[in-house]
């Protein structure tokens, strides 16, 4: 009798090994193993990724490079939109989890597998993200999720693992790492609580720049398109030239804590040079080129787009009407953007851009303007008032 075939989304750690040995030796399927690369493994990890997958059992294994797709689908919008989940979290794993869960569906229908199967555990967001998105996309693909199903902790894992004889670095498997082109996350036995920090050397990047570094960011209609005059014929390879230059100055490190799918209070670690620097910088450019009230009804529905992305709903219809919102704010978010490093920490200095609201021609706040009297001014003070005057009059109160 054929074996039945599982896809498995595979990324080499602790918990897509556990289901590498068990569904093959356990349960004697033929697993197919995929990596969905999202711009955070070079070609040597992935090569170690590959081969660590055969050694455990797998029939084939097969590399999904999204890098450029996760950005062009998604990450390009968490820019445009600012987002940051609770003011803090660029949603680094939330967003290419759908990146991946996608990329896994379509491998999935493409080798005719009867199952697939993710390493989630019980307790977070990914098992309703993958869950759910299997279920939209491939909805007659039975779901193996054997981690959440037997109840494991890492460290049931870690013993199962050297039971059958699997070496790896066991130490650094007690933190789980996932990373992509929008940052790295880091969780271990200190996110479980709500009191303590991560250590030093849990950070996969360690701090190695000192002194001051200054830099400068083209954008190009809200895109990031140059790093101190050099261009990129992408802006995804921008993203990791900035992430190389920023990261090991230790910015963009941070503690997240957030509302999970599931109802329950999550911490988080994670380290994002590159993505803090540039929402932060495209902001900055956004609010000098744009209008309040684009900026306004941004911030309302970028918060939602963040929130409903988080949950998993990329494939909801509403997120492609408010891409394309997001998209035609950006026309005018164009310019040059300064930035200065230091060890843990980055400060956006200013902008230069052809779009400036903010020209002198007009005015300079709080010094003079150039465009109307104080004659106009005393008119529209009360007319700008009229309606609250009448208010208080007509109730008499000084509310």
């Amino acid at each position: 009798m054929a074996k039945k075939k599982v896809v498995l989304a595979y990324s080499g750690g602790l918990d897509t090994s556990f289901c590498c040995i068990y569904l093959t030796r356990d349960l004697g399927y033929e697993v197919h193993s995929v990596i969905v690369n999202t711009g955070g493994f070079s070609d040597e990890e992935l090569k170690g990724v590959e081969q660590r997958a055969y050694q455990m059992g797998v029939t084939s294994h097969h590399v999904v490079d999204e890098t450029e797709n996760f950005y062009n689908t998604c990450v390009r919008f968490l820019i445009y939109g600012n987002v940051l989940k609770n003011n803090t979290y660029p949603l680094s794993v939330s967003a290419e989890r759908v990146s991946q869960a996608t990329a896994i569906a379509n491998y999935a229908k493409e080798i005719g597998a009867e199952f697939v199967a993710h390493g989630s555990t019980g307790a977070g967001n990914d098992q309703v993200r993958f869950d759910m998105i299997f279920n939209i996309l491939v909805p007659d693909v039975q779901i193996i999720t054997p981690i959440r199903d037997l109840k494991l902790s890492r460290e049931e894992e870690i013993e199962y693992l050297k039971k059958h004889g699997v070496e790896m670095n066991f130490e650094k498997a007690k933190y789980s790492i996932n990373k992509g082109i929008w940052g790295t996350s880091v969780g271990g036995k200190e996110t479980l609580t709500s009191h303590l920090g991560l250590p030093e050397d849990a950070w996969p990047t360690q701090v190695t720049e000192t002194g001051t570094r200054d830099l400068e960011l083209v954008f190009e209609q809200g895109e990031l398109v140059a790093i101190d005059g050099e261009k990129y014929d992408h802006p995804a390879k921008a993203i990791q030239a900035l992430q190389a230059i920023a990261q090991p100055y230790g910015v963009g490190r941070d503690i997240h804590v957030g509302d999970t799918i599931i109802g329950i209070k999550g911490r988080v670690g994670f380290e994002a040079a590159a993505p803090m620097i540039i929402i932060k910088a495209h902001h900055t450019l956004e609010k000098h080129v744009l209008t309040k009230w684009q900026l306004s009804w941004k911030d309302q529905l970028s918060m939602f787009y963040g929130n409903w992305l988080h949950e998993g709903q990329f494939h909801d219809p509403i997120m492609r009407n408010i891409e394309a919102f997001l998209t035609d704010t950006q026309k005018q978010v164009s310019g040059k953007v300064f930035v200065q490093l230091n060890p843990y920490r980055f400060q956006v200095v200013g902008i230069e851009s052809d779009h400036d609201l903010m020209s002198n021609k007009f005015g300079s706040y709080g010094e003079m303007n150039n465009a109307w009297s104080g004659e106009d001014v005393k008119g529209f003070s009360k007319i700008f008032g009229n309606q609250v005057m009448i208010y208080h009059k007509v109730n008499g109160s000084n509310e």
